[in-house]
């Protein structure tokens, strides 16, 4: 874990506003340098945010597109915290319990894309059919 530098030791509470600040971006770095799932949802992301700049989406639907692309992304922080703290006690070794915390955090991603694909639909949904019955593409 190269991110931790010289605070990969400290075991006291953060002193200052600036060293917390430090902890939580390199937390944010290193999720997205070590965790594969995060960088597919970010590629995924951009999906729905070309589509709305091209069909040009209301302000609440933005809002929406947002916040279900932030939803995706804590959803999988959550779960990689879950991933490392079994990892963590069970010392990678098999447990029926670790592998069923794994699945359920991994569940919990699971039925947070679904809600989000869902919301894709509502608002992509009536622009692409509109889309394709004009015949955009030809």
């Amino acid at each position: 874990m190269g991110l931790q530098k010289k605070y990969d030791k400290q075991t006291s509470k953060n002193s200052h506003f600036f060293q917390s600040l430090f902890h939580a971006i390199d937390g944010i770095l290193l999720i997205f340098l070590e965790e594969r799932n995060i960088r597919y949802h970010i590629l995924i992301a951009m999906i729905p945010i070309i589509l709305g700049f091209y069909f040009g989406i209301t302000t609440i639907e933005w809002v929406m597109i947002v916040f279900c692309i932030l939803l995706v992304l804590l959803m999988e922080f959550i779960n990689t915290i879950f991933e490392n703290i079994v990892d963590l006690i069970t010392e990678k070794k098999f447990s029926l319990i670790a592998k069923n915390v794994k699945d359920i955090a991994a569940g919990g991603v699971l039925l947070v894309t679904i809600f989000v694909v869902i919301v894709a639909l509502i608002i992509f949904g009536p622009h692409l059919i509109d889309f394709f019955n004009e015949g955009a593409l030809l």
